[in-house]
């Protein structure tokens, strides 16, 4: 078994833009609203609000699958601050994930992300302590919400 290894790197807005936008908290008093972020391409699926509790993962940690959300946007948002991951993929000619191309980065503790619709990326992790974060997405319930791809070779993350 190979493995590609993978630096993460802090994230920036735009390193992040081929593959959604990073959402980030103000830094003085007042709201920002990111609403041109999210896209729903289904008119029959619903907004979905969920909340959910990741136990770390440890390190340096070898990514096995990917996924993405054809027709929705993917929002996380860290509740609590954490070490988190975000890698994320360009579509492969052949179908899949590139992950010759990928790219991992770490949020601040006031930073959160939305996935654009269909952007490969790993599932939810975090390194340090548990984390628990607000997800928002459109959903119908069909296997159109979500896809899951097995990577040919694992992506070693080394976390420094």
């Amino acid at each position: 078994m190979s493995l590609l290894p993978i630096k993460i790197d802090p994230l920036t807005s735009a390193a992040f833009a081929p593959f959604g936008a990073v959402i980030e908290a103000p830094s003085d008093p007042g709201r920002v609203y990111f609403d041109e972020t999210l896209i729903n391409r289904r008119p029959s699926a619903q907004p979905s609000v969920s909340l959910v509790k990741r136990d770390p993962s440890a390190v340096p940690l070898d990514a096995i699958i990917m996924e993405r959300h054809p027709f929705s946007s993917q929002t996380f948002v860290a509740l609590n601050a954490v070490s988190w991951l975000v890698l994320v993929a360009p579509h492969a000619a052949s179908g899949g994930p590139d992950m010759a191309h990928a790219r991992a980065f770490l949020p601040s503790p006031s930073q959160g992300i939305t996935f654009g619709a269909d952007v490969w990326h790993h599932p939810l992790t975090v390194f340090d302590r548990p984390g628990r974060f607000a997800i928002f997405m459109w959903r119908d319930g069909t296997t159109g919400d979500e896809e899951f791809f097995k990577l040919d070779h694992p992506v070693r993350i080394q976390v420094t």
